[in-house]
């Protein structure tokens, strides 16, 4: 059994989609969870819950409401159609946005609570000391939340890799656009290819187990850390 060039090209869409998501989500997720770590607001609750509604939420309810709302008639379409760009489901684009509303409490809640962890004396010392707020980012919130940043990173792309309903809601299956591999599998199930099926589902199965063995990996080494410094 072989890789067939669809194959192929729903892999590489795949890693495509998961990279892309991943670098977005880590830019528009930072300041979320900043918000979130910091804020006395009476939203927060509210933004948090929101945030986190993915996490509860069917994935085709979600992938609905983003069809209805992206497409001619939905105020994000008439928008984007004002723009000049055309309607976003069934496109590259399309499925990177709704990736990233789906994945959006798996970035969203470890760099929030890397932050948190911190606590605000080590922020309150930089201050103490000139640094400004892009400063006192970079230079100490950066490195001590460094575990959380790893972990929300391998979260989103290891879950954009794996979605399926909210991706045949919005994408469907157009092959070097919107074919994924869990989508491939779909339709290698739908063709009785049980074949083809069992060995792209063995492909991500074994990601999936070499994702999640980095991931409690590098959590123990940093938890053996922190006991070796706590001594």
């Amino acid at each position: 059994m072989s890789l067939s060039p669809d194959d192929l090209d729903a892999i590489w869409l795949t890693l495509r989609l998961a990279t892309t998501v991943t670098l977005l989500l880590l830019i528009l997720a930072t300041p979320i969870a900043w918000w979130l770590a910091k804020t006395d607001s009476w939203l927060k609750v509210p933004i948090g819950a929101l945030v986190a509604l993915p996490l509860v939420l069917p994935p085709t309810v979600l992938g609905f409401y983003l069809l209805v709302l992206m497409g001619p008639n939905g105020s994000i379409g008439e928008f984007t159609k004002a723009l000049g760009l055309g309607t976003l489901p069934f496109t590259f684009s399309g499925l990177v946005i709704a990736s990233m509303i789906y994945s959006l409490p798996f970035v969203v809640q470890p760099i929030q609570n890397a932050i948190q962890s911190i606590g605000d004396r080590p922020i309150e010392v930089a201050a103490t000391l000139g640094a400004g707020p892009v400063d006192r980012f970079f230079s100490v919130v950066l490195p001590l939340a460094k575990p959380g940043f790893v972990t929300a990173t391998i979260l989103g792309f290891a879950h954009t890799v794996g979605e399926f309903g909210i991706v045949l809601m919005i994408g469907g299956s157009i092959p070097k656009e919107t074919r994924v591999v869990s989508i491939q599998i779909y339709d290698h199930v739908e063709a009785l290819q049980y074949g083809n099926a069992h060995f792209l589902a063995a492909i991500m199965l074994g990601f999936s187990f070499i994702v999640l063995l980095g991931l409690y990996g590098f959590q123990r080494k940093r938890s053996g850390e922190g006991l070796h410094y706590g001594r």
